[in-house]
């Protein structure tokens, strides 16, 4: 599995996780039980099915190894594999956070992800 996963969230999402120390999730990950994590293969893809458009948006890339066993790689969109993260996420996890600015198209502008 990768060493490296992947958060899309809102500059505020990210601003209060780093005042608390721990990331809890947005709305649909409450809802769901888990956050929502992606590969630096689906991360792309992640962003246009669920945050098309949207600004002031926030790249997070976190070391999977300092998630140890609450992260699980499970059955979700097309049948692939994706991280899920089971409980509040720690900041000391996160390797870098980088703005997702939209282009002209209002499409989101990636910075190099290793894959």
């Amino acid at each position: 599995m990768p060493s490296t996963v992947y958060k899309i969230c809102e500059r505020a999402l990210w601003e209060e996780w780093q005042r608390s120390g721990v990331l809890h999730g947005s709305e649909i990950d409450l809802r769901d039980g888990f956050i929502h994590l992606s590969s630096a293969a689906q991360v792309r893809e992640t962003a246009g099915q669920h945050f098309a458009g949207m600004a002031d948006l926030m790249l997070i890339a976190l070391s999977a190894g300092a998630l140890d066993d609450k992260l699980k790689w499970e059955i979700s969109r097309g049948g692939d594999l994706f991280p899920h993260f089971y409980g509040a996420l720690p900041l000391a996890a996160v390797i870098w956070a980088k703005p997702l600015p939209l282009n002209s198209d209002r499409r989101h502008v990636f910075p190099e992800t290793p894959a």
